[in-house]
């Protein structure tokens, strides 16, 4: 479908976390005049068809679909990159976790002299913060290791028994229930948390995502959503940008848009402007994300039991501190999936753990061009020797850490996860351009109707989920605007 008019003012690229929360803001500021353009790389495919389609019920339109792995040039498949390029984006596939990022996260390089300072900092970010969590309707505990004025809309999970003795060591300031978009109350149109540990396809809906909260924005009579389109490339004038250039069904088609948003992942967002020649230096470097392992605990006459969610705490033990200029901040993440321990009378004795480490973005590790130019490609070294610092430290202290525990045994992943799913870099947030490539409004520093939004704006990376971030970022961005 092509689209129905030659101008707009506003073309937005992408309906994951990024865009849809800019359009939210961008709407509510604006009048019913203005004509905006949202072009989406992939199709829609309703929750009740992802469903049907895991229960192996077959549609063809959804087979016929590409994944992630089609989309980009891996060569070196160190690791994959994993992204969902579909209406909707990520939150069709994230697992709802929202943390909040600490207010010594925005300011890594004057504390501990890593990775880069934001031009902003938490108290700038606090009020997109707590609308993004009503928005999202985040169940969360009282007490949290972030600031926080206001209470969560629902109310915190169930933790287990694991849970709560680790929470009798470290208080509940640093030990708490996850806060979530995986709902512990009915919520709108969603469901209760079902525990099942398949939170990339909730069987309740009770997750939050695009589809199940805002399908209702996008049949704005201001909008025009065209499916199958994907940008290639913007074009620049005196400074502004003028055009957005796009490939539909294998037909190349322009629009002009007074103001332009990219709103797909870092990886795609740095690849449009390297394929319409930005010249900022920075532009496609540092693509990075968390690096994980598990640890599995075997309890001595200890049943872990209980627990609303598939992930019920997070531990924040080692998350901050002076050793940030050593190694990685560390964050642990408690799993409840379906485990068992195969030996009589013990079926439920044992926890699993996740370590989660954050990771420098480098120079070295970035987005380019490839042959074919509706593929960007990956160019990946390794994760940062900060990563690897951080994991001997929890190797290290690991007794420490599950001293609450009557362990009897444990294993440990040799290991990282291959991915984490969080899609970091390439774009990042600076005071100026000779630092970064976009401004703490994530306004492009040269071309000043471009907003290029995302986890790509982050200058440094934290151990916590970024979705949360990704979404307040997008509200504070579309604010600030006008």
């Amino acid at each position: 479908m092509k689209p129905k008019q030659s101008k707009y003012d506003l073309v937005v690229v992408g309906t994951g976390f990024a865009s849809t929360f800019f359009l939210k803001r961008y709407l509510e500021k604006n009048g019913q005049d203005k004509k905006i353009l949202v072009l989406e790389r992939g199709l829609r495919y309703p929750y009740t068809d992802r469903i049907k389609y895991r229960k192996g019920e077959v549609l063809d339109y959804i087979k016929e679909v590409k994944g992630y792995k089609d989309c980009i040039s891996n060569p070196d498949t160190i690791k994959p990159w994993v992204f969902e390029p579909n209406f909707g984006g990520g939150s069709n596939c994230w697992w709802g976790v929202a943390l909040r990022f600490m207010p010594n996260d925005f300011k890594t390089k004057t504390l501990y002299g890593v990775a880069q300072d934001w031009p902003i900092g938490y108290d700038d970010i606090d009020p997109y913060y707590d609308e993004a969590e009503k928005l999202m309707s985040i169940s969360g505990p009282d007490k949290t290791p972030y600031p926080k004025k206001g209470s969560f809309p629902l109310p915190p999970h169930v933790l287990t028994t694991v849970d709560r003795a680790m929470q009798r060591k470290f208080g509940e300031e640093l030990y708490f229930s996850q806060p979530t978009a995986r709902a512990s109350t009915v919520a709108a149109k969603r469901g209760v948390c079902c525990t099942s540990y398949s939170c990339s396809l909730c069987p309740t809906n009770a997750k939050f995502t695009i589809e199940n909260t805002f399908s209702s924005l996008y049949e704005d009579p201001r909008i025009e959503l065209l499916y199958q389109s994907q940008v290639t490339g913007l074009v620049f004038q005196n400074d502004q940008v003028k055009k957005v250039v796009f490939e539909q069904e294998g037909k190349e088609m322009e629009v002009e848009g007074e103001l332009v948003a990219l709103g797909a992942n870092a990886i795609f967002n740095a690849h449009i402007l390297l394929a319409s020649n930005d010249s900022n230096r920075y532009t496609g470097k540092g693509i990075s994300e968390q690096k994980g392992f598990f640890v599995t605990v075997y309890l001595d006459n200890f049943p872990n039991v209980g627990g609303s969610s598939s992930m019920t705490a997070n531990g924040y033990m080692l998350y901050d501190g002076e050793f940030r200029k050593q190694h990685a901040s560390i964050m642990v993440e408690s799993h409840n999936g379906f485990f068992i321990r195969n030996e009589h009378g013990k079926w439920r004795n044992m926890a699993r753990f996740k370590f989660v480490f954050e990771d420098l973005p480098e120079d070295r590790n970035f987005v380019s061009l490839s042959e074919d130019r509706l593929k960007p490609k990956i160019n990946f070294v390794n994760e940062s020797a900060y990563v690897d610092a951080g994991r001997k430290r929890v190797l290290q202290d690991l007794n420490k850490i599950l001293a609450p525990l009557p362990v009897e045994s444990l294993t440990i992943d040799e290991e990282y996860m291959e991915s984490e799913y969080h899609i970091l870099g390439t774009t990042r947030m600076s005071k100026d351009a000779a630092t970064g490539v976009v401004d703490d409004k994530l306004i492009h520093h040269q071309y000043r109707n471009l907003f290029v939004l995302g986890g790509g704006s982050f200058p440094s990376i934290t151990a916590a989920n970024p979705s949360l971030t990704i979404a307040a970022l997008s509200l504070r961005s579309a604010d600030l605007m006008f």
